[in-house]
């Protein structure tokens, strides 16, 4: 079974600074998203789903309102006597203290958190990705193969390639050759940033990586590129469901989008595989008589006397009759008053709109970011 083979590496430390005022105070794992969760739900939720019991969430960038959501992973059932969920920081050592120097470096720095589980594969995740995905399926590509490492990839439209690293493999998966962002791709089979490895071949590159003052100690640039180089048997596994890595603020709102387009397959509903976050406890959503929702997601805690349309409300928001929210996010505890009109805009967790104030327009092609810092347009 996954759960004795594999231990799952969660990188969680981002600061996704492209997302501006959103990620200003908290990790961008820790973004909210779809009306009640945080972006590191889904992976969490996915090795829950998948069946691994041991988990490790690295963390860095002001991870305080990231830890306090994770807490001990009773959410994903990883409060256990036996494996479970450890967030691991940058810690002091005999050296002083460092900061996690790139992805390959944060799982160097935990070679002895790895060493005392002692898995025979170490699955790493990142925390800042939405979809849904079996990794019981990647795994089984993965021995099937007799890989060394076993890297998942989706197709994407060719025109968005360069903006992926790029993966070329020859007729049996097997990888030939990584292109990182190339101007002029050979194809269009970018690298998700989900890995299997062996374990035993892993701790080996980690090492001499670390011993490399020339590396910038990145799975991407370094530890992947040296593994070719040295002939080890590196294959791919194809996605095929939705996946997200919400990198700027318009690919957030477009992703809060996807949730109401009934031919999204990212299926918050299916109860065969469900997403799973910290519950605030907090009382049934009001709608007034004056409320009109169309095709839109309201939590707990609301009060809507307004008028909804194709928009994600987070919790404990209240709009006020007369007010219009068109293609919104608006997050948990805010304010919209009376004769408001919102349109194309993710409102940050605790702002107030005033009466009779216009943001955004409604067929135009730009966002409208508005935290206490303004109003951003992307």
């Amino acid at each position: 079974m996954i759960k004795k083979k594999v231990v799952a590496m969660l990188l969680a430390g981002g600061q996704g600074s492209r997302l501006k005022t959103l990620t200003k105070n908290i990790a961008k794992p820790a973004v909210p998203f779809g009306g009640k969760y945080r972006i590191i739900d889904f992976p969490l939720s996915n090795a829950t789903n998948s069946g691994i019991s041991d988990i490790g969430v690295l963390t860095q960038y002001k991870p305080a309102l990231l830890n306090t959501h994770i807490g001990i992973g009773s959410v994903w059932d990883y409060d256990r006597n036996i494996g479970g969920l450890r967030i691991l920081q940058p810690f002091t050592s005999e050296d002083g203290g460092r900061w996690y120097t790139g992805t390959a470096n944060a799982i160097f720095e935990n070679i002895d958190f790895l060493e005392k589980i002692d898995a025979e594969y170490v699955l790493i995740l990142s925390g800042d990705h939405i979809y849904k995905m079996d990794y019981n399926e990647l795994l089984k590509e993965h021995e099937a193969k007799g890989s060394d490492v076993t890297i998942s990839v989706m197709e994407v439209p060719w025109e968005d390639a360069p903006r992926f690293g790029i993966i070329n493999v020859d007729e049996d998966m097997k990888i030939v050759e990584f292109e990182e962002k190339p101007e002029n791709p050979k194809s269009n089979m970018a690298s998700m940033g989900i890995y299997m490895f062996n374990w035993k071949k892993l701790k080996h590159y980690l090492i001499e990586d670390a011993a490399n003052k020339e590396s910038s100690h990145d799975f991407g640039k370094d530890i992947l590129p040296k593994m070719l180089k040295d002939g080890n048997k590196m294959y791919t596994w194809s996605f095929e469901g939705y996946w997200k890595d919400v990198g700027t603020v318009k690919s957030f709102w477009q992703a809060n989008m996807d949730l109401l387009d009934d031919a999204n397959t990212l299926n918050l509903y299916d109860k065969s595989w469900r997403i799973y976050t910290r519950s605030r406890n907090l009382p049934a959503q009001y709608i007034g008589d004056t409320a009109v929702i169309n095709n839109s997601l309201v939590n707990e805690g609301c009060s809507i006397r307004g008028e909804i349309n194709n928009s994600i409300i987070f919790s404990e928001v209240r709009i006020e009759e007369g007010a219009v929210v068109n293609n919104a996010v608006i997050m948990s505890n805010c304010l919209i008053k009376k004769d408001a009109v919102l349109n194309n805009c993710v409102i940050l967790e605790g702002i107030t709109v005033e009466e009779g104030e216009t943001i955004g327009e409604l067929d135009g092609e730009d966002i409208y970011l508005v935290s206490n810092e303004g109003i951003l347009k992307e």
